[in-house]
């Protein structure tokens, strides 16, 4: 009897992603349909992954962003995507769309770029999400987490509140910067996070947004979304979403969320 291979023979995607985390692949890993393989291109710079050049008009990528686009090129992938909350956030207004027009050019013809900024967008947007709660993780610094607060905002997004998830004793009193590099991306308590989100999330909230890719948070989306009766997207959720739409994939996946069943 032939067992699966995970071969991407509807699809195959690339991910950017951060070079120390494993919550990307995994998340993907779980949520991904039989007939979707997911490969990974693992960048090391700091956010924004793509700097603005003098004049705004355009950005230049970073070493490790160009080099996996040219690794990419060669593995017929119908889509890409820049796996990186912060490099969005960071970037700003316009930064998403230019690291389309940047990469678009290194990968082969019929691969469609796309960041995970455009990705969450595309999935408020969809689930008629006009003012989410956004939920930061721990290790977002107050600096990072106004920028993510003003990004959604400046896209038409109307943020109803947001908080960062408190990563309780041993953690806390910790720089935020600080969490990552100590090992935080490998201890995170999701059960915690389901409850702070459902104690905090405001009642004018209409959806509820958890920035971050390397956040694990997609084993509580389905609880979260029936306790709070609103749709709640992630940021891994996001982007799988819309690189199989991307890549002309209608299948539909249970468990995670009300945007997978689109």
């Amino acid at each position: 009897m032939r067992q699966t291979d995970n071969w991407g023979w509807k699809a195959r995607i690339g991910q950017f992603i951060v070079s120390s985390e494993a919550v990307p692949e995994a998340e993907w890993w779980a949520m991904v349909p039989e007939g979707i393989s997911v490969h990974a291109a693992r960048v090391k710079a700091s956010a924004p992954w793509a700097q603005w050049t003098a004049d705004r008009s355009a950005v230049t990528l970073s070493e490790d962003l160009e080099r996996g686009a040219r690794q990419f090129s060669g593995m017929s992938l119908q889509a890409a995507v820049v796996g990186h909350s912060s490099s969005s956030i960071v970037g700003g207004a316009g930064w998403d769309r230019a690291v389309v027009d940047a990469l678009s050019p290194l990968l082969a013809p019929g691969t469609t770029v796309t960041t995970n900024g455009l990705d969450c967008q595309a999935a408020l947007t969809a689930l008629d999400v006009g003012r989410p709660f956004l939920v930061f993780p721990a290790w977002f610094a107050q600096a990072t987490l106004e920028k993510g607060v003003a990004y959604f905002d400046e896209h038409g997004f109307r943020p109803s509140g947001h908080m960062r998830f408190d990563p309780g004793p041993g953690w806390r009193d910790m720089p935020p910067e600080d969490l990552y590099p100590q090992g935080m991306g490998f201890d995170q308590d999701v059960e915690a996070l389901y409850a702070q989100v459902r104690a905090a999330c405001p009642a004018e909230a209409d959806g509820v947004l958890i920035v971050g890719t390397g956040f694990r948070c997609v084993s509580i989306l389905e609880t979260l979304e029936q306790d709070l009766e609103l749709p709640v997207v992630s940021a891994n959720q996001a982007s799988l979403w819309n690189c199989m739409r991307l890549a002309g994939v209608r299948d539909r996946v249970s468990g995670y969320g009300r945007l997978l069943r689109l």
